[in-house]
Order: structure tokens, then C-alpha cells, then sequence
């Protein structure tokens, strides 16, 4: 299956664990999400980033665990974001974090997409779901 949609987030600083040396800038965030589309509800997760003295290269990693319905169907699941930028591109990749889904979901598989366009961010969810 292949949906998508839109979601809000709000990203709010926390404490960072670590100090960077050489011009480098460790930070950690939380993440709260609402999911809206085919894939209605929340999400609550943490960022750990990493920003270099180079403009425009920068790296994360983060986990979310979501709650609600995927469609129709009720539970949760955790993602797992991995990302990097360089010179104006990047790269990410979200994935289903094995044996995390939960209720009517148990047995989820997948991938997400996100894009950010005039401020307004967009997924595209492609997902295996047993039964």
C-alpha cells in the first residue's frame, strides 16, 4: 500500500548530551507530530543532530513512535529517520522499526517519504501490513 498526506510538527530544543569540538554542533530536540491523511494521529519522538562549520551540511538521526489509525486500522508503530545534507542536497530515509507496531498494526512494514514545500510538510507512507 502506498498513501499520503499531510503532517504538522513542532520541534522543541532539549538539552544536549554533548559537547561538539572543531566547529562542530551536537543538539537534541523533541518531536511532536500530528498525522493527517490515511495515517490520523500522533507522534512523540527524539532528534539528535549534528551541525558543521560548513553552511548547509548537517546530519540526524531520530525514532517516533506513532499513534493512531492507518487506515482504519488502530495502533502504533515507531520510525526510525536517518538524514544528512551537503551543498544543498540531502539525503533521508524513515523505516518501520522492526516488531514495534502494536494492536491492528502488528506485522508493519515500510518506508516513509517527507518533502517540505512552502512551509507545509508532505509523507508519503509505502507499507506492508499482514491480513
Amino acid at each position: 500500500m502506498k498513501i499520503s498526506g499531510t503532517f504538522d510538527v513542532k520541534l522543541e530544543p532539549l538539552d544536549a548530551a554533548t559537547q561538539g569540538q572543531h566547529g562542530i554542533a551536537f543538539g537534541r530536540m523533541a518531536i511532536d507530530k500530528v498525522y493527517h491523511g490515511a495515517l490520523e494521529g500522533q507522534a512523540r519522538g527524539e532528534m539528535l543532530t549534528v551541525m558543521t562549520e560548513v553552511k548547509g551540511s548537517a546530519g540526524y538521526v531520530a525514532a517516533e513512535q506513532v499513534t493512531g489509525t492507518l487506515s482504519g486500522r488502530r495502533g502504533s508503530f515507531v520510525l526510525q529517520h536517518y538524514g544528512n545534507m551537503k551543498g544543498g542536497g540531502e539525503f533521508l530515509m524513515l523505516q518501520v522499526v522492526p516488531d514495534s507496531a502494536t494492536d491492528e498494526l502488528v506485522g508493519l512494514t515500510g518506508k516513509m517519504d517527507i518533502r517540505i514545500e512552502d512551509g507545509e510538510h508532505f509523507y508519503e507512507f509505502d507499507y506492508d501490513l499482514p491480513g
